[in-house]
């Protein structure tokens, strides 16, 4: 990054976003020091990125698009490149009007991952037939998704789901719990694609345990949306691993931007623990348990037996965690339910298979008859399927 700047206005132009006067400011930036791509820290419309195109005659990207320039140079699997494209085709639609010769300016975002420039030069038709393939092949996988998660578990598991702000360090959690070898640094969505691993508990209770893409302030709903597949590992979990890095200043403000975006999901309601990770990298004088206390509040106590303060790289806390874990699953009330669900609703199917006992299973040409002991969590989240 060659220069910031930051403007504080009662409300945005229509027009441009910014003032005249600190556009010219920017424009004297970009000449004076060969700045060849301006990146806005807020959504752009695009009649605003053509007009900001224009006046500073190089690259304009906005949030959006650097951070799905970001996913796009993560993504690992066919699954991550679709989720990806497909959000990136969402977010280009509104742009192609007027665009003419300058379209290839949105090429790729900062990088060379984007759509390229040939599709971002078809036409209207061209880019909606696209999105209509990428959503197909997404059932497709997410079909196959959902089979290799029955055929994983020889009888049923509970799954547990790492969520958290982007470098929290889930992925470093994730290998600490279950040995695996994912990628853990410091970038920005290393993991993209889900991973899920076995892991033994000390109840000798086996559960699954999948780690997931991190999320940020503001998270696209194009991406939500574009990566509802790969987060469905986070809305089928038995418990929420809430992983928090609790040596960032900014830790309150991460928790409340994660819990944002598992309302989105409707996971807000799921057991959850809260991770307080990093608590080797606290300053010195400080405590896990103030830092924990800052964190959550006053009023928080019953939140608070459900919080370890950990360091997923050295190890410390990690008992106490798993202890946690074992008592949430271990305490959650499981009753005979019948459910009733809808042939065709493959997702719920397989959602009872995989958090319940099965018992029985009649199915008929247009509904399934599901009897299983179930937790409560499951019976809450298909009550619509309950059969009294």
């Amino acid at each position: 990054m060659v220069q910031s700047v930051i403007q504080t206005r009662q409300a945005a132009d229509p027009a441009t976003l910014i003032g005249s006067g600190k556009l010219q400011e920017i424009r004297g930036m970009v000449e004076g020091l060969e700045i060849d791509t301006v990146i806005f820290d807020h959504d752009l419309t695009p009649t605003q990125q053509r007009n900001l195109e224009r006046a500073l005659d190089i690259k304009v990207l906005d949030r959006t698009q650097l951070i799905l320039d970001i996913f796009a140079s993560r993504a690992r699997t066919r699954e991550g490149h679709l989720q990806v494209e497909l959000a990136q085709m969402n977010y280009l639609l509104p742009r192609l009007a007027g665009r003419g010769t300058q379209m290839s300016r949105l090429g790729g975002g900062i990088g060379t991952r984007g759509p390229g420039e040939t599709q971002l030069e078809t036409d209207r038709r061209k880019i909606y037939r696209k999105i209509r393939r990428i959503e197909e092949e997404l059932e497709a996988v997410k079909a196959g998704r959902a089979i290799q998660r029955r055929q994983r578990v020889e009888v049923p598991l509970s799954t547990l789901a790492l969520v958290g702000y982007t470098n929290a360090g889930k992925s470093t959690l994730f290998n600490r719990l279950t040995g695996a070898g994912v990628e853990a640094d410091a970038r920005l969505f290393a993991t993209l694609d889900p991973t899920v691993r076995k892991l033994q508990l000390p109840s000798r209770r086996q559960v699954l345990v999948s780690d997931t893409v991190g999320f940020i302030r503001n998270l696209p709903t194009m991406l939500v949306k574009a990566f509802r597949a790969t987060l469905e590992e986070v809305r089928q979990a038995a418990v929420l691993l809430h992983v928090i890095d609790i040596s960032s200043p900014l830790a309150g403000e991460h928790t409340e931007q994660v819990l944002e975006v598992l309302r989105a999901l409707e996971s807000d309601a799921s057991p959850r623990i809260l991770v307080l990770n990093k608590v080797d990298l606290l300053p010195e004088g400080v405590e896990a348990e103030t830092a924990a206390a800052r964190l959550l509040g006053e009023g928080a106590e019953a939140v608070k037996t459900r919080a370890a303060a950990i360091s997923a790289q050295s190890g410390e806390g990690i008992p106490r965690l798993l202890e946690l874990i074992d008592e949430i699953l271990a305490g959650e009330k499981t009753s005979m339910v019948r459910f009733r669900i809808p042939a065709a609703d493959g997702a719920a199917i397989n959602l009872v298979h995989e958090r319940a006992q099965v018992h029985e299973v009649v199915y008929k040409e247009e509904y399934c008859l599901m009897t299983a002991y179930a937790p409560e969590s499951l019976r809450r989240r298909l009550r619509e399927f309950v059969v009294e």
